[in-house]
């Protein structure tokens, strides 16, 4: 598991294991968000697991689960919230990494430059520019 930074206090990665936060945690890690629901795909550890294994590791934890391609201002509201609330660098996690990156580049639409949104998501490996380009629109 490689985390991919998208900003200094943010990274995003695939499906994490119990096994990877302890490292986590020892790479600087203060913060885990998990941005899948449980039972998305056959084998994937449930949020609990994770959840114990960053509470033994002292990282702090927040389970927000987003369907994928289904974001509720609900969902977007409690990702913002996680962000705002829990001490960084912080790693989130969903099947691929892809929700998370999408999340993160929502939620800075009008805070950063759309440039840097879409350098930062292009050089951790996800393409933004669609999303980015949708929240400039509404915007307007």
């Amino acid at each position: 598991m490689e985390p991919r930074k998208l900003s200094d206090s943010y990274a995003v990665a695939p499906q994490i294991t119990p096994e990877d936060v302890p490292s986590l945690a020892q790479n600087g890690f203060r913060s885990i968000m998990c941005n899948r629901p449980d039972g998305e795909e056959f084998g994937q550890p449930d949020f609990a697991q994770i959840e114990a294994a960053a509470e033994a590791a002292g990282l702090e934890i927040r389970w927000v689960p987003i369907v994928s391609g289904a974001v509720t201002p609900e969902a977007l509201e409690a990702f913002r919230t996680a962000l705002d609330d829990m001490p960084g660098p912080m790693l989130a996690y969903c099947r691929s990494g892809t929700r998370c990156a999408m999340l993160w580049a929502i939620t800075q639409s009008g805070t950063l430059p759309d440039d840097e949104i879409i350098a930062a998501t292009r050089a951790a490996g996800y393409d933004m520019a669609g999303v980015v380009q949708q929240m400039r629109q509404m915007r307007g």
